[in-house]
C-alpha cells in the first residue's frame, strides 16, 4: 500500500519550503490526517464483516439481529455525513475533524467493554457519528488548497484518497480475521483507540485553523445552521431504517412517517434562507441527483457482497474468520491496481460503465457457488469484484467534485456518502431477510439474484446518463494540470 501511495502522490509539491515560506503547491502535510480521517469509517464498515458470526455466537444472536451492528453505524453516518459536511462548510475542517476523531476513540472503549449486543450496537452508533467527519473534511481541504494556490489540486491527491479508502475497506476483513485470531472480536473495536489518538495528534499538528464567523459586533455565532431541517432529515432516515430492518404489515405506519417527514423537510428547506440541504440548487442539478441515485445502486451491491458473501464464506462454505479474511485479499489487490491505473484518466463515463459490467459479472458468479466450491473459484469471485470496487467509488467521487456547488462541496460529498450508506442499510436488510437464522447457500443465491437486479439497474442508469460525457474529454480530471 505504501509504495502505491508513494507513486500516486510523488508529484505533489510541498506547500512551503519552510512552514512560513511562500505557497507553491498542495500542502503535503495535509495528506496524513486526510487519509487517516477518511479510513476510520471504511475500516469499521469492513472489519465487522468477519466479526458478525463470532459476535452472534457470543451473544446468542442470529444474523437478522447482528445485522443491526451494520445498520446502526450506517444510519448514524448517513445522518451525520451531510450534517458534519455542512458544519465544515461553515466553520472549517479542523474542529469537526478533532471532535469526530475523539468520539471514535470513545466508541472504541465502549465497544471493548460492551456487556451485551445492544450496548455494542450503541457503540457502533457512536462510531458512525465519530467517523463521519473525515471524508467531507478531506474534500473541503482539497478545495481550499485549490483556492489558496490558484491551481487545481494534483490528480494524485484524490487518487491517493480513493486508493487509501478502498485499500482499508477491502483489507478490513483480512485485518479483522487476524485481530479475531489474536484476541477475539473485541479487538476489532479496540483498534479504534490507537487510530483515534493518532488522528487527534495529526489534526492538532497539521490541520489549518479556521476563524469562526462573527456578528458585526464581534459576537461569535452558528451562522446558517438549520437544526430543524437536520432533525427532519434524521426522523426520515431513522423511520426508513427501522422499516427496512423489520418489514411487516404492522410497521407500514413507518413509511407514512417517512413520507410526512420528507414533505416537511422539503417545505422547510425551500423556505429558509440558509437551508441544511439547498433543494433549489440540488433540484436544478440533475447530473448530481443522478450521481446520488447511481451511488445508492452501486453501494447496495458493494455492501451486500461485503457482508452477505463474507458471512456465507464462514457459515455456508465453512471457512474460519481468518481464512475468510485471506480469501478477500485478491479483491484488495485488484481494486488497488485498477484504481491506480485509472485514477488519472479523465473519462468518468467509461469507468462507470466498466464498473457496472463488472458488478453484473460478479453477481452472476455468486450463483454458481455452493458449499463445496473450490478455493480457486472463491478467489476468482474476489478478483472480479475488485474491478468495480476499484472503478466505481473513485468515479462517483470525481463526478460529485465536478457537479457540486463549490461552496457546498463538503456537504455535497457528505450527501454522496449518505446515499452510499443508505445502500449499505438496504444491503444489510437484504442480508437479514435472505439469510434469516443462518447464512447458507440457498439464501446466498437469493441474495445474488437481488444484487444482479440492482446491478442491471445501475448499468442502465449509467448508459442513459449523457451528462457524464461532459466530464472528461470536455473538461480536465480533478487536479490534472
Amino acid at each position: 500500500m505504501t509504495s502505491v501511495l508513494t507513486r500516486v502522490t510523488g508529484s505533489l509539491r510541498r506547500r512551503r519550503p519552510g512552514r512560513d515560506g511562500p505557497p507553491d503547491g498542495f500542502d503535503r502535510r495535509l495528506l496524513a490526517p486526510m487519509m487517516l480521517g477518511s479510513v476510520l469509517n471504511p475500516v469499521n464498515s469492513s472489519i465487522i464483516s468477519v466479526a458478525l458470526v463470532p459476535i452472534g455466537a457470543a451473544f446468542g444472536a442470529p444474523p437478522s439481529r447482528t445485522a443491526w451492528l451494520i445498520s446502526a453505524l450506517y444510519l448514524a453516518t448517513a445522518i451525520g455525513q451531510p450534517v458534519v459536511g455542512r458544519l465544515i462548510d461553515l466553520f472549517g475542517p479542523r474542529r469537526l475533524f478533532l471532535a469526530g476523531t475523539a468520539l471514535t476513540g470513545l466508541a472504541g472503549v465502549v465497544g471493548v467493554l460492551a456487556p451485551n449486543l445492544w450496548v455494542l450496537i450503541g457503540a457502533r452508533v457512536l462510531l458512525g457519528f465519530g467517523t463521519c467527519a473525515g471524508y467531507p473534511a478531506a474534500m473541503s481541504l482539497i478545495r481550499s488548497e485549490a483556492r489558496r494556490t490558484g491551481h487545481d489540486s494534483p490528480a494524485g491527491v484524490l487518487t491517493a484518497l480513493a486508493v487509501t479508502t478502498q485499500t482499508i475497506a477491502v483489507i478490513g476483513p483480512s485485518l479483522g480475521g487476524l485481530l479475531i485470531g489474536l484476541g477475539g472480536w473485541r479487538t476489532t473495536l479496540a483498534l479504534n483507540i490507537p487510530l483515534a489518538l493518532a488522528g487527534i495528534a495529526l489534526g492538532l499538528l497539521r490541520l489549518p485553523r479556521t476563524p469562526l464567523p462573527e456578528r458585526a459586533g464581534g459576537e461569535r455565532r452558528l451562522a446558517g445552521l438549520d437544526l430543524t431541517g437536520m432533525g427532519l432529515f434524521a426522523v426520515m432516515l431513522i423511520s426508513l431504517l427501522v422499516f427496512l430492518m423489520e418489514p411487516a404489515i404492522g410497521h407500514l405506519y413507518l413509511l407514512g412517517v417517512v413520507a410526512v417527514a420528507a414533505a416537511a423537510f422539503a417545505v422547510r428547506e425551500l423556505r429558509v434562507e440558509a437551508p441544511f440541504i439547498d433543494l433549489r440548487i440540488l433540484g436544478g442539478n440533475k447530473p448530481l441527483l443522478i450521481t446520488y441515485g447511481r451511488a445508492l445502486l452501486a453501494y447496495i451491491v458493494t455492501y451486500a457482497f461485503l457482508y452477505g458473501y463474507t458471512q456465507w464464506l464462514e457459515e455456508g462454505r465453512g471457512l474460519s474468520a481468518s481464512q475468510t479474511g485471506l480469501a478477500q485479499l485478491p479483491l484488495f489487490g485488484t481494486a488497488i491496481i485498477v484504481s491506480t491505473l485509472t485514477g488519472r484518466r479523465a473519462e468518468i463515463r467509461g469507468k462507470l460503465l466498466a464498473g457496472a459490467v463488472g458488478q453484473v459479472a460478479a453477481c452472476a458468479l455468486l450463483l454458481v457457488l455452493h458449499a463445496a466450491s473450490p478455493i480457486w473459484l472463491i478467489v476468482a469471485v474476489a478478483v472480479v469484484v475488485g474491478v468495480p470496487q476499484g472503478l466505481n467509488s473513485l468515479a462517483l467521487q470525481n463526478a460529485v467534485y465536478h457537479q457540486a456547488d463549490p461552496e457546498r462541496l463538503a456537504s455535497s460529498a457528505g450527501l454522496l456518502r449518505t446515499f452510499g450508506y443508505l445502500g449499505a442499510i438496504v444491503a444489510s436488510a437484504a442480508d437479514g431477510a435472505f439469510f434469516g437464522q443462518r447464512a447458507g447457500t440457498p439464501g446466498m443465491h437469493h441474495l445474488a439474484w437481488f444484487m444482479l437486479a440492482i446491478s442491471v439497474a445501475f448499468l442502465l442508469v449509467t448508459v442513459v446518463d449523457r451528462s457524464l460525457g461532459r466530464i472528461g474529454p470536455a473538461s480536465r480530471e480533478i487536479g490534472q494540470s
